[in-house]
């Protein structure tokens, strides 16, 4: 079964070369990490003693990943200080954003594509003695040798969502012959899964993981610290206050094709409050310089954080004046061209816009608006946050629009009645607050695995078949 899924792998790797190419040379995408994901290159273990006790690994794929590991990671550093800590990610903004918000970590890389050769490798540099996945991210290869080698693997936070499971359940009904044996046998090699909801583990059972290994633990994004203020949170706090701008809205995680429609849903707004300045946020850094287009096909001025010489960037130009370092009564939108920095603008929103939810993105996180306060509007695909969404919707503690005209009315409304707007933010703060406790389940459970000594049943199992 896994020569067969490697083969699979390897013939969709060739087919999608070109397109790696082209966004390699286009946006340097894939190929400067190509050889730390083929398991050749690992530069950021050489610092590390080749005699060393066993790694904490912990696997975030992307910027939500790491950012809901954050908390879980600082306590297991503080709770096993002689143990490496190590973070991967599969994607390019997902590392940068570790590096910036994990920075007591012994190494950042990227996880190993899916092969054999690459997860030996990996692993062999790594010294893992316990795997913590978060959120679903299944590499049956992966979970195949770290069983071979008696490393535990655990699955921390995990969901599936409604389109994850269709997906799975289509390709169940097409290939059920092959894949459900053999997505059986993957599951089977982790430890234990500790998921979001009971309807998670309930689909992970249904796709065949062990019953007795899956448990309901709860979400580690409600655990989050609140960040600090940075060089650019203050700087633009004075802007603010300097030169009487308000209200502000930040639109965070915005994706391709929908820096538009957070340009309209602001516009919306602007006829009312002239006064107003958006905080645009890109996803991606690729959507750097379109989302910078977008605004300037309607006709609004505006900075780029880029352009700023303000510590935290590494672009950051010193030769800039500081008349430079303003903004101006006819700028409308501050582009957030930086990665890193949006958690902490939110404390300064009077409206927060939800990106990926006015386009079928499947929506982003909304919990680290609403920790500071802040109602959380969003569009109508939410699908990756169906819970979360739907319990903040429940409890009036955010809002759900069709369109972004009705994103900017929304915000209207709020302004002209701020005690409402008051209540329903400390409702979503509240709400917060009171779902944290999935790290100290989740520690407690990897303290088990980190403590015992290795079952004699993982370290002779015999996987079967080579890939």
């Amino acid at each position: 079964m896994y020569f067969v899924y490697s083969l699979l792998m390897g013939l969709a790797a060739l087919l999608l070369v070109p397109y790696w190419l082209v966004q390699g040379l286009r946006q340097r995408k894939y190929l400067p990490n190509l050889g730390e994901r083929l398991g050749f290159s690992l530069p950021s273990l050489a610092k590390l003693p080749a005699q060393r006790p066993g790694a904490i690994w912990i696997h975030a794929v992307s910027v939500g990943e790491v950012l809901s590991s954050i908390t879980l990671a600082r306590r297991l550093k503080e709770a096993y200080p002689d143990r490496p800590l190590i973070v991967s990610t599969t994607t390019i903004t997902g590392h940068a954003l570790a590096r910036e918000r994990v920075p007591f970590a012994d190494a950042i890389l990227y996880f190993p594509l899916d092969w054999a050769f690459c997860v030996r490798r990996a692993i062999d540099a790594v010294k893992p003695s316990l795997v913590l996945v978060l959120e679903t991210e299944i590499w049956p290869n992966f979970l195949r040798e770290a069983r071979r080698r008696g490393i535990p693997v655990l699955f921390v936070s995990g969901r599936i969502s409604d389109r994850s499971f269709a997906r799975y359940q289509s390709c169940l009904g097409a290939f059920g012959f092959f894949l459900r044996p053999f997505l059986k046998d993957a599951l089977s090699n982790a430890s234990a899964f500790l998921m979001q909801s009971e309807k998670d583990a309930e689909r992970l059972r249904a796709l065949g993981a062990p019953a007795n290994c899956v448990y309901v633990s709860g979400n580690l994004k409600y655990d989050l610290d609140l960040p600090a203020p940075t060089p650019l949170s203050n700087w633009l706090e004075t802007e603010i206050r300097r030169s009487g701008r308000g209200p502000i809205i930040v639109a965070g995680s915005v994706v391709a094709t929908e820096e538009p429609l957070a340009l309209i849903a602001f516009g919306t707004l602007q006829g009312e409050y002239p006064k107003a300045l958006l905080v645009l946020a890109p996803r991606k850094p690729e959507r750097f310089d379109a989302a910078a287009e977008f605004i300037d096909e309607s006709h609004r001025k505006f900075i780029r954080r880029s352009q700023l010489p303000i510590p935290g960037l590494a672009q950051a130009q010193a030769s800039q004046t500081p008349s430079d370092c303003a903004i101006h009564d006819d700028v409308t939108v501050f582009l957030l061209d930086s990665i890193g920095e949006l958690a902490s603008l939110y404390r300064l929103a009077d409206g927060v816009f939800i990106g990926g939810s006015l386009v079928p993105s499947g929506g982003h996180n909304i919990l680290e608006p609403a920790a500071f306060g802040k109602i959380p509007v969003f569009g109508p695909s939410m699908e990756n946050f169906a819970e979360i969404a739907s319990r903040f919707l429940s409890a009036g503690a955010a809002v759900q629009v069709d369109s972004p005209e009705d994103a900017g009315v929304a915000w209207i409304e709020f302004f002209r009645n701020p005690e409402r707007m008051k209540k329903i933010g400390e409702t979503a703060r509240r709400l917060v607050e009171g779902s944290r406790g999935a790290t100290d389940r989740a520690i407690a459970e990897i303290s088990k695995l980190v403590e015992a000594p290795v079952p004699s049943e993982l370290r002779h199992k015999t996987a079967r078949g080579d890939a």
